[in-house]
């Protein structure tokens, strides 16, 4: 009857088998097999070379308990199984079930998968799912990278691991430190699902919101609001940054915004590239420049924005670099206190200069003034002076089509605390003014000609005026001379084309040009001598 029993008893494990699909682990070697009913129920205790298989796995170890009716085994002592000839898996002890094909590693855990290889100290491998995943912290070891967190997961199959909670990337250039991360060890992309640092041997840091990143070519993606912060003070912002820290390449765009905190200065627009081993990059579409390094900001806009670093070539510069800002392209600027408008600019560290070119044009409350090219000195972060060489032309409304004026070959503009102080324009200069009686009403018009003149502000208006000893000039009734004689020749404003806001910089309005028979002419008079130069103050009505 026992062996009646006995033979039913298998035939109804090989008959559950194969209606449930399921198959048995076999025992394939032990040295010694032993029984202790009361202490381990059911168990076949083995000792010495054991060795079992579950269809194609291998596990082996020193000492087993070997389960045969649940199909399960538990194995101690140098641990180990075999998947093929590409998965193997080290551990202290070994839970296997052959009907879930679970197998469960605890202490000093080692999977190894061709290159790559997973340490932790607990990890289950679910055969079924060709899964093996740890959560109480693990590494995961490939031929380029090393990534650590407190839970992850493995795929043998496809490569693919998955890290959550504390999750810290090793490459030999860079770190990587997130909550959770999705990587494949063949192609050795990782993609980044969450807020993300890169840090690349403390030069660059990346902040990433989302990305993927190819840490085997070094192309990473950079998406929603990422941010490249560099340690020369430069920064990086855009909605999709695609970037190579390698290669020194970077191409962003929308709303993407370059920050260079050692000029003060931030570049918005919807495109741009940067080529950090050239020094060179710009921004395009949209293009915008804010300066806020006083207490007043200055934006500038301009069809592009290109910024540089080049080596001083001389010893007279303080710094061994210095850094180019050039806009192309209805360049227009506006602060609250000075506005421009010009077709090319260029902003250099390396004398402090800011020069427009392409019929520049300059408003400062009431007063516009135009010149072929314009140059702004700074000093100590603070603007200096204004230089303009070229059909200078400054104009003041007085009252309807009535505007003093100045015209000439050159002109430099003093300025203290932020306001123009006193004006020097050289080079047969013409000037016409409207003086004005106690009552506000227009004495007449005062049209004069002379090599240089000097006029003093207050409060950004004219309150006196010197010209040099040669000056002729004539005072006119207003009834008796003809509103077009009123107008310099080249007379010209451009209120139109002014800015109005920061918003209104994006307006194209079309470029006013001032004409080419204008009153000042290009070059100065030489050697002038004493008489010449002397000067002597107009009485005038003191203009309001």
């Amino acid at each position: 009857m026992l062996k009646r029993s006995g033979f039913i008893g298998i035939f109804l494990i090989f008959f559950l088998s194969f209606a449930t699909g399921q198959k048995l682990v076999y025992l394939e070697h032990s040295e010694t097999l032993s029984f202790e009913e009361e202490r381990i129920p059911d168990a076949q205790i083995l000792r010495g070379n054991v060795r079992f298989r579950h269809e194609d796995m291998l596990m082996f170890c020193d000492s087993a308990y070997f389960f045969e009716k649940s199909n399960s085994l538990t194995a101690f002592s140098n641990v180990r199984f075999e998947q093929g000839d590409t998965l193997h898996g080290y551990g202290d002890v070994l839970y296997y079930d052959g009907n879930t094909r679970l197998a469960r590693l605890r202490r000093d855990v080692r999977l190894i998968h061709r290159e790559t290889v997973l340490t932790t100290d607990s990890m289950n491998y679910d055969r079924a799912a060709d899964k093996a995943y740890y959560f109480t912290g693990g590494v995961i070891k490939d031929s380029l990278n090393s990534l650590e967190s407190v839970w992850g997961e493995y795929c043998p199959k496809t490569y693919t691991a998955l890290f959550s909670r504390q999750v810290h990337l090793t490459n030999p250039s860079f770190v990587i430190d997130t909550d959770t991360l999705k990587y494949n060890t063949q192609t050795h992309v990782a993609d980044l699902p969450s807020a993300s640092e890169i840090v690349y041997e403390d030069s660059t840091l990346i902040h990433s919101h989302k990305g993927r990143y190819n840490t085997e070519t070094d192309d990473c993606m950079l998406l929603d609001r990422s941010v490249i912060v560099h340690n020369d003070s430069v920064s990086l912002t855009g909605d999709t940054i695609f970037y190579n820290k390698e290669a020194g390449y970077g191409r962003m765009s929308k709303h993407i915004e370059v920050c260079d905190s050692s000029m003060s200065v931030t570049l918005y627009g919807n495109y741009g590239e940067v080529w950090e081993k050239r020094r060179h990059g710009y921004v395009t579409d949209s293009a915008l420049v804010e300066e806020w390094s006083g207490e007043e900001h200055t934006w500038l806009h301009a069809d592009t924005l290109l910024f540089d670093e080049a080596d001083c070539p001389d010893s007279t510069c303080t710094e061994q670099t210095y850094k180019l800002l050039r806009a192309y392209g209805h360049v227009r600027t506006w602060s609250e206190e000075y506005q421009s408008a010009s077709d090319s600019m260029v902003y250099t560290t390396r004398d402090s200069t800011l020069t427009m070119y392409g019929s520049p044009v300059c408003w400062n409350g009431d007063n516009q003034a135009s010149a072929d090219l314009i140059t702004v000195y700074f000093k100590n972060g603070k603007m200096d002076y204004v230089h303009g060489k070229g059909s200078i032309l400054g104009t003041q409304p007085v009252m309807a089509e009535r505007y003093n004026q100045i015209t000439g070959a050159e002109m430099t503009a003093h300025v203290t605390d932020g306001d123009i102080k006193v004006v020097d324009v050289t080079g047969s200069t013409e000037t016409a003014f409207f003086p004005k009686e106690q009552d506000g009403s227009l004495t007449g018009i005062n049209k004069t000609q002379s090599e240089k003149v000097q006029i003093f502000l207050k409060d950004r208006q004219i309150d006196h005026i010197l010209f040099t000893t040669a000056t002729s000039g004539t005072l006119y009734p207003l009834e008796q001379i003809e509103k077009a004689a009123t107008y310099l020749s080249g007379f010209f404003r451009s209120d139109d084309e002014r800015p109005q806001s920061v918003e209104d910089l994006f307006r194209h309005p079309e470029r006013s040009k001032q004409a080419a028979a204008g009153g000042g002419t290009q070059t100065e008079k030489e050697d002038k001598s004493p008489a010449e130069t002397e000067t002597q103050t107009i009485k005038t009505k003191k203009l309001k």
